[in-house]
């Protein structure tokens, strides 16, 4: 559109709302006689008269009153096109479908509370939970996903990331356990173990520290869930290995009372921490609804 000035919106929004060349100029900070050539670029682009005079006035043509409403509307969508976006966002009727990418604990751990959060204050957004097949950034590159819950992995520099808590792994098994009577490293290798892994892998970070020890636990199990591991531990001598958050029922609140049937317990090595982190691309880091997602979980995740 080389060859149309867009400028010239503004000046007919104008010319056609004072239907005045001199009191347009004042609106606009022209000088009467730059209106004018204005008026006559627009008479040219248009092939129309657009104003003409009636005694001493100008009135619209018939054409010029066709389009006063559309011109009006055009232009006064480009200025909230061209302007910063407002920080004014109403919850109460905000539509908006968000996908969150999340492991099974976090939503277990944070769900039910955004759920109350969601009703209460912003009734018709949806939240959508998807698994964490892997670490790749293309599902926030391209928009498949709004936000990541999870440990950093991806080497995408340009992701934004906020860290939300930090996490470890705890053993599960049923009550009862033989375990419980004497917890040594050498009699939690004695056991058969259930991994929970989205890639399959048998390895989890305990075998790292067990190694250093001589040790090697027996995995008989690979599930993609920490609900399935411990379902599994719970009906069977199988243990399991969770984060501490799986079995917890909020951040700040008491914890959920212990599941039937299930003990958890400290692992008898040391094993790193889990640093849970928020992440999500730059293109929604301005945008009003998702900031408003991403305080809420931040508060929601807060630990006094």
């Amino acid at each position: 559109m080389q060859d149309v000035d867009l400028n010239l919106l503004t000046t007919l929004d104008v010319l056609l709302t004072e239907r005045s060349v001199t009191k347009a100029a004042q609106r606009l900070g022209l000088s009467p006689s730059a209106m004018s050539r204005a008026l006559s670029r627009l008479r040219d682009a248009t092939g129309d008269p657009l104003l003409v005079l009636a005694g001493r006035t100008l009135v619209p043509t018939p054409y010029a009153e066709r389009i006063a409403g559309r011109v009006h509307d055009i232009t006064r969508d480009a200025r909230a096109v061209l302007q910063p976006a407002s920080d004014v966002l109403d919850l109460a009727s905000l539509e908006r479908t968000f996908t969150i990418r999340a492991n099974d604990s976090f939503v277990g751990l944070v769900g039910p509370m955004l759920m109350a959060r969601i009703v209460t204050v912003a009734p018709h957004v949806l939240v959508r939970f998807v698994p964490k097949p892997d670490k790749d950034a293309l599902p926030l590159r391209d928009g498949t996903i709004d936000l990541e819950i999870g440990v950093l992995g991806s080497a995408a520099p340009e992701l934004k990331t906020r860290m939300l808590f930090r996490d470890r792994f705890v053993g599960v098994c049923r009550t009862g356990h033989p375990l419980l009577t004497k917890l040594t490293a050498k009699r939690y290798v004695a056991y058969p173990h259930v991994v929970v892994s989205r890639k399959a892998s048998f390895a989890s970070p305990v075998d790292d520290a067990l190694a250093r020890l001589g040790l090697r636990r027996n995995v008989a199990m690979v599930v993609p869930s920490h609900a399935n591991a411990i379902d599994i531990a719970r009906r069977s001598d199988v243990l399991g290995l969770v984060p501490r958050s799986a079995l917890l029922g909020g951040f700040g609140d008491i914890h959920r009372p212990p599941l039937d049937g299930v003990a958890p317990f400290e692992l008898p090595v040391t094993t790193p921490d889990i640093t849970v982190t928020a992440i999500w691309h730059p293109r929604l880091h301005a945008d009003a609804a998702h900031r408003w997602l991403r305080e809420t979980i931040f508060d929601l995740c807060a630990v006094e």
